[in-house]
């Protein structure tokens, strides 16, 4: 049978299977039909059968999807609270556009992992805007720096981030005494492979500023406003892309920039709390801090549901809360609102077209590996100043190192590093 006449009859069994599942909707009486036993029964356009592809709708494979020139893909890196734990990672979310862009928003602690298991070369991840600077919201910078850095990522990391009141409390000073304190990592890696890519470029903003222009490259545009969070400086992000307009929220109480600059927007993510007994319950929080966490300096999930009945997103997403507290806090965003919802969890995925928004979950390894990108890390630098001393490395032992070296001359012939060798000079090495 020829391919073509193949597909047509796949097709023509499809969609019988698809009528075949409504008449049985109707004969049965049930008034009416469950569109997922109608996607069972059609197969989502492939034969039931034992021994078949099973539909993918609920799911997304990455790396499997090229998205169209006009659509975005918004992936939970990190949906849970500053207590990290396994099944949840603190703020994170991942924007890809159909250009090839791709932005991180926020990158909590914990959230590395997830960005890792999506398998894309650290060289497109590396351009990250960071709604504050609290740790649940940034701390995870080291494993994206580092871990990007020894996995091939030929260049800096580009960070965006607001400043602060004062100097002190801005993300510049942040990301240099970050430098700083790493100092020694990055002295070491810097030496042993090269030093471009420890680098890291800061843009910092005025936090200030009203629906500012912050970026804008390759047909994306960022936006930032203020937001209301223990103190001067967090901001929540608009991103403009093909018509779209999707917002990212960090930590924030109901603030009047929110609601006049995420007006509209196709898909705006906002934190949402659950009531305050729910944390003195599960987190043993104090009832006076629990009240205060909840709503004074978070947003609670009556007031998450104000502000989109005020907005009118095609879908909101609540996010920043335990994945098991869930269904209360749906419970209590459905006081005041009953629009499009979706509670997030880590490595949730929605594409976002002018046409529809999908929700799936993306299917990752937990064994996955760095992925190589299209451009090779510079070389060593040369000239560098070594920062191991002479009497330290004059203790290594000889005989432990000349034991490798019929592995390591195979590899060297293999791959034609004749004039890379880094054991020639040393006093102990014998060649064969």
């Amino acid at each position: 049978m020829s391919p073509s006449r193949r597909s047509r009859l796949s097709r023509a069994i499809a969609c019988t299977a698809l009528l075949v599942a409504l008449a049985l909707g109707y004969v049965l009486g049930r008034g009416g039909f469950d569109p997922l036993a109608v996607a069972h029964a059609a197969g989502a356009g492939r034969v039931p059968g034992p021994n078949v592809e099973a539909p993918d709708r609920y799911v997304y494979y990455p790396g499997t999807e090229v998205l169209a020139k006009g659509e975005v893909r918004v992936i939970a890196c990190g949906t849970g609270m500053p207590d990290q734990r396994i099944a949840q990672a603190s703020a994170c979310f991942l924007f890809e556009f159909g250009n090839g862009e791709k932005l991180i928003f926020d990158l909590g602690t914990g959230s590395a992992r997830n960005l890792t298991g999506l398998m894309i070369p650290y060289e497109f991840l590396d351009k990250v805007f960071i709604s504050h600077l609290h740790t649940d919201h940034w701390g995870e910078l080291g494993a994206l720096w580092a871990g990007g850095w020894t996995s091939g990522r030929p260049g800096p990391l580009r960070l965006w981030g607001p400043s602060g009141q004062t100097p002190e409390m801005g993300t510049k000073y942040a990301v240099e005494h970050f430098l700083k304190a790493n100092n020694w990592d990055y002295q070491t890696r810097a030496y042993k492979i090269t030093p471009v890519p420890g680098q890291i470029d800061v843009t910092e903003f005025d936090y200030a500023k009203e629906n500012a222009v912050v970026y804008q490259e390759s047909g994306i545009t960022v936006r930032s406003w203020p937001a209301i969070h223990a103190g001067d400086g967090p901001v929540s992000f608009g991103i403009e892309y093909a018509g779209l307009k999707l917002v990212f929220g960090g930590d924030t109480t109901p603030n009047r920039w929110f609601v006049q600059f995420a007006e509209d927007a196709d898909f705006v993510i906002h934190e949402a709390f659950a009531d305050p007994g729910r944390y003195v319950e599960l987190m043993s929080q104090p009832p006076q801090l629990a009240w205060r966490m909840c709503c004074e300096f978070h947003t609670s999930g009556q007031s998450f549901g104000k502000i989109m009945s005020e907005i009118r997103p095609r879908l909101a997403v609540a996010y920043h809360h335990q994945e098991e507290l869930g269904p209360s806090i749906e419970n209590s965003i459905r006081q005041t609102y009953d629009g499009p919802l979706s509670m997030a969890t880590d490595l949730m995925v929605w594409n976002v077209t002018k046409d529809a928004i999908t929700e799936r979950m993306a299917v990752v390894t937990r064994r996955a590996n760095a992925v190589p990108g299209p451009t090779r890390q510079p070389p060593p630098e040369r000239g560098r100043p070594d920062p191991m001393s002479d009497p330290i490395a004059q203790g290594e032992w000889g005989p432990g190192f000349n034991a490798q070296n019929e592995m390591l001359d195979a590899h060297r012939k293999k791959y034609g590093l004749e004039d890379q060798d880094w054991r020639k000079g040393r006093p102990w090495f014998r060649a064969e």
